[in-house]
């Protein structure tokens, strides 16, 4: 068995939210629990116990408490906490004091903060301005923003009433923004004049004008000025500034009270292959599956400062602003995360005395290859622990925390914009392993099949969640007859949702990701993640970023590595052989790629995943869909053209 990289000591696991929780579920329910493996397999057997004493130590606001925990458990269709009538927001907003709520930070070096008081009145002033444009539970808001301290305060006020939320980034063209907006018709659209990225001002103006005169549904339009002094108001139905619809004495929130499952937030799928599917996310199941998430996995409270690098198109903003249930203090950054340098956000962190740092393994690994060392180059006394997701976490990322940030607990997490939370996260309580997540979810009954009812350790096979979860979908928008929703996650194993990936359960009852199981390689009839390749390659310090394809031949399968090399580095003979061997060497002769072709870029959607399917289908001969749905579209015209010998 391997060591261990980091190891809690006695005194945080004691002090440990989890800790407390589980001597709560030991005195309420007669048991006598002492590890995390132990209270993961009992949240997974006894359901309704578990999900109550979450509601019960994350202090739940409701108006009106449930009946039961749940009616039939099924998948999907459980009905949760029936009979409870509470809000998101106002649970969000349970604290009031002059303690920071916000702290913002733009690439430009402009910080903004907010305290829970001032946030509280902001809600209050711009739900008072929603209600009087007709805004009722149900009505869509959607923000076309980047991540600002406005952009939460509008969600909140929309979630107060009832409405219903949704956000994409700024760096969305007309088209990605319209097969979003446009399927669920916003009745109020708030954005921005303009954005900053990598010392560049891009104005989004007119392609606002453009998306509020394509909806017909949208009748007020609210702009907040960010580059531009006096942006027009011209062409702009309803048009109001943001300084306008907070201009109102309003001082205090009602908050309509609701039932669990009313919807909340409609997320997005990534849309590479076709149009993005409109997730439906309800109120109760985000709320308790972020709580249980950020007080119990993440040991979150309210002297905690958390971060996360997002942007308002992915659920990580979703999640992390449901931080505020904790009293801690939120931490958004908006701009290029290496603008001016990679050092941005490690001084971030030192200036907002950041305890917990959510970012990404190709930020982690940028800046190992940059050379950068964040403990010996800032003050990051403070830090505790580190958060990764958007890809697989490999070994070196995790040697590289320890050696260069300092002794943290390092949290790779795993999930997605389906479930709107985590499968596999951290625990405050248990040892960080190299290349493992450290555990999976509380509650979430996930294992790795590689049959129909087949759970394997230590073997690769598809993630699966075998019991319903609160934080499950409501649905699909506009998919009345649920069919779309069951050929997503349950047309595989019937009854048990499957989530797409290629995992390995360990025996340290942690999880490796290899990647997603669609793009999963098959030379020779033997199952690949892309990630194994990956990790090998990106050691290479000639290689700046990397994708793996598979391309069918007649009777077999080949792997295609594309490699983004060093500025000034062209590929030749002698590196493609060193990456080669470094492949062989460090996993097996049928990782080893058939074909290494140098690219200019690899495509990654605004999320920053890397878009291995699109590229397949490209190579197989078949058109681009939905390029808007990419952080870099154009680099898709380079894959259209590649030859085979």
């Amino acid at each position: 068995m391997s060591e261990p990289l980091w190891t809690p000591s006695a005194e945080s696991i004691e002090r440990a939210n989890l800790t407390r929780f589980m001597a709560l579920v030991n005195e309420r329910h007669g048991q006598q629990l002492t590890s995390y493996d132990e209270l993961w397999s009992w949240s997974t057997t006894e359901l309704a116990d578990f999900w109550q004493a979450v509601w019960d130590f994350t202090e739940v606001r409701s108006s009106v408490p449930n009946t039961q925990v749940h009616g039939e458990l099924k998948m999907p269709g459980t009905d949760w906490f029936p009979g409870a009538r509470l809000n998101f927001a106002e649970n969000l907003l349970r604290f009031r004091s002059d303690r920071p709520a916000l702290d913002w930070f733009w690439e430009t070096g402009e910080r903004r903060t907010l305290t829970y008081n001032e946030l509280y009145l902001e809600v209050a002033r711009f739900r008072h301005t929603l209600a009087e444009l007709g805004v009722q539970p149900g009505d869509r808001v959607a923000g076309y923003l980047p991540n600002i301290p406005e952009a939460v305060v509008a969600m909140l006020a929309a979630a107060s009433l009832g409405a219903v939320w949704s956000s994409c980034s700024p760096d969305f063209g007309f088209k990605g923004v319209m097969d979003r907006f446009g399927q669920i018709e916003p009745k109020v659209l708030v954005t921005v004049d303009g954005y900053r990225y990598n010392g560049k001002d891009f104005s989004i103006l007119e392609r606002a004008r453009e998306v509020a005169g394509a909806i017909a549904s949208i009748e007020a339009v609210v702009i907040k000025p960010l580059i531009h002094d006096s942006p027009s108001l011209e062409g702009l139905p309803g048009g109001m500034f943001w300084s306008e619809a907070v201009g109102n004495d309003a001082t205090e929130l009602a908050f309509a009270q609701l039932p669990f499952g009313h919807p909340l937030y409609i997320m997005y799928s990534s849309g590479t292959t076709g149009v993005p599917k409109c997730i439906v996310h309800g109120a109760g199941g985000t709320l308790l599956q972020h709580a249980k998430e950020h007080v119990l996995h993440t040991d979150l409270g309210p002297d905690d400062s958390l971060f996360y690098f997002t942007t308002c198109g992915w659920m990580m903003w979703n999640w992390l602003v449901s931080g505020l249930l904790t009293g801690a203090r939120v931490v958004l950054f908006e701009g290029s995360p290496a603008a001016p340098d990679l050092g941005v956000l490690w001084r971030m962190a030192e200036s907002a005395e950041v305890t917990v740092f959510g970012t990404s393994p190709k930020f982690l690994t940028s800046c190992a290859k940059a050379g950068i060392t964040p403990s010996s180059s800032h003050d990051l006394s403070h830090l505790r622990a580190v958060l990764s997701t958007g890809s697989p976490l490999s070994i070196e990322n995790f040697r590289w925390v320890y050696s260069e940030v300092g002794e943290v607990q390092l949290s790779s997490i795993c999930g997605g914009t389906d479930i709107i939370s985590c499968f596999m996260l951290g625990s405050p309580i248990s040892p960080v392993y190299a290349g493992e997540i450290q555990k999976r979810g509380l509650g979430m009954a996930v294992a790795a099949w590689a049959d129909a009812d087949q759970p394997v350790v230590g073997e690769k096979a598809e993630l699966v969640c075998t019991k319903p979860f609160p934080s499950m979908p409501i649905g699909f928008w506009r998919d009345e007859d649920g069919s779309r929703y069951l050929g997503a996650y349950f047309d595989f194993f019937e009854g048990i949702w499957r989530h797409g990936d290629f995992i390995e359960v360990t025996e340290h009852g942690g999880v490796v990701v290899y990647g997603r199981s669609d793009a999963t390689l098959n030379p020779g009839g033997v199952r690949i993640g892309t990630a194994e390749i990956y990790r090998q390659v990106e050691l290479l310090d000639e290689v700046v970023d990397s994708l793996v394809v598979g391309r069918p031949t007649h009777d077999d399968v080949e792997v295609v590595l594309f490699v983004v090399l060093r500025d000034g580095l062209v590929l030749d003979e002698a590196l493609i052989k060193r990456i080669r061997t470094q492949v062989r060497t460090n996993t097996t002769p049928r990782h080893v790629p058939s074909h290494v072709l140098q690219a200019p870029a690899v495509p990654r959607t605004i999320s920053g995943k890397k878009v291995e399917i699109a590229v397949t289908r490209l190579l197989q001969g078949e058109a681009a869909t939905n390029r808007d749905a990419l952080a870099n579209p154009e680099s898709l015209d380079f894959y259209s053209t590649v030859q085979f010998a």
